[in-house]
């Protein structure tokens, strides 16, 4: 119990069953988060007695305990990719006394024989949203879920449905780092071949520590790149996206494929400059038939738009 409510997670699969937990090593795939961060999410997903709630990712079956306490368990649907992952949570919500209706399969459907739901609750990193738990959503229902579109850490999304098959929301002020959806993970790559050098015009350090707001700006401007830096002496930063990256090791940048894609994160930061450095919770996100985009202020105010005019 001690460790349970511990405010930290506790890992509990690696690569996805198939290392044996006990070794430690490996990639974490699925894991009990930790309370602080659970009672988070669930103050935003504001859950009334009696909604009817999809749940993206069982897990332990915790915060799937959590919510048939809140709403019934007959409201709750949650669904869960990993057999194995499953059947434990069915197990510990048995011995707890309850029992929500447990799926097994791809929580990027949803669940369209049990919709329409009040609420969407999802436990696993989220770069772009399903349009189908929009379609799935009641109108003024709400989906909550970690924001991570491969860019330092992630952000807490709240979105409300609107009546025009639309879901736009503010990010919350507070981050979140979650294991990603299945289905989204974005793996690394080696870069060979041609190759540009030149040298940072901006230190990297300026930018990758500029704060969450600069973050989200660039996951607005340059969708589906994914960074990660290495605090070392020098300073390191990789980015890439499909066959193009960029390498920076303090000031020395090389950059491979199609796109210059550190020449591109430099105009990020200074059009973030431009706009006043607004924090993460100025921004937003929305989510149409069509595609998702992120905002400055108001949903009329796309990012890509306010860059364009600069």
């Amino acid at each position: 119990m001690d460790a349970a409510y511990a405010d930290h997670p506790i890992i509990t699969q690696l690569d996805d069953g198939a290392t044996d937990i006990a070794t430690g090593e490996g990639y974490y795939t699925s894991s009990l988060s930790a309370p602080g961060v659970v009672v988070d999410f669930l103050e935003l997903l504001r859950p009334y007695e009696g909604d009817r709630v999809l749940e993206i990712g069982t897990g332990t079956g915790w915060t799937a305990a959590l919510l048939s306490h809140r709403v019934g368990e007959a409201n709750l649907t949650s669904i869960e990719i990993d057999e194995a992952v499953l059947d434990v949570a069915a197990e510990n919500l048995k011995k707890v006394g309850y029992g929500p209706l447990l799926l097994l399969g791809d929580g990027t459907l949803g669940c369209p024989d049990q919709a329409p739901f009040d609420r969407v609750h999802v436990t696993c990193g989220v770069a772009s949203v399903p349009y189908a738990w929009v379609e799935q959503t009641r109108p003024g229902g709400i989906i909550v879920f970690p924001w991570m579109p491969g860019i330092e850490p992630g952000h807490k999304a709240v979105l409300t449905v609107g009546r025009n098959g639309v879901a736009s929301g503010r990010f919350s002020k507070r981050g979140a780092s979650y294991m990603m959806l299945r289905d989204q993970r974005v793996p690394g790559g080696e870069y060979l071949g041609d190759y540009r050098e030149s040298t940072a015009a901006v230190d990297p350090r300026r930018i990758f520590r500029g704060g969450v707001g600069l973050d989200v700006a660039m996951a607005g401007l340059m969708p589906g790149v994914s960074a990660t830096t290495k605090p070392d002496e020098p300073f390191q930063v990789s980015l890439w996206f499909g066959e193009s990256a960029a390498h920076v090791a303090g000031d020395e940048v090389t950059q491979y494929g199609d796109r210059n894609l550190w020449d591109e994160l430099e105009d990020v930061f200074f059009a973030w400059i431009e706009w006043g450095s607004p924090d993460r919770d100025r921004f937003g996100l929305t989510v149409t038939p069509g595609g998702q985009y992120v905002w400055l202020d108001t949903p009329d105010t796309p990012v890509t738009a306010i860059k364009s005019r600069a």
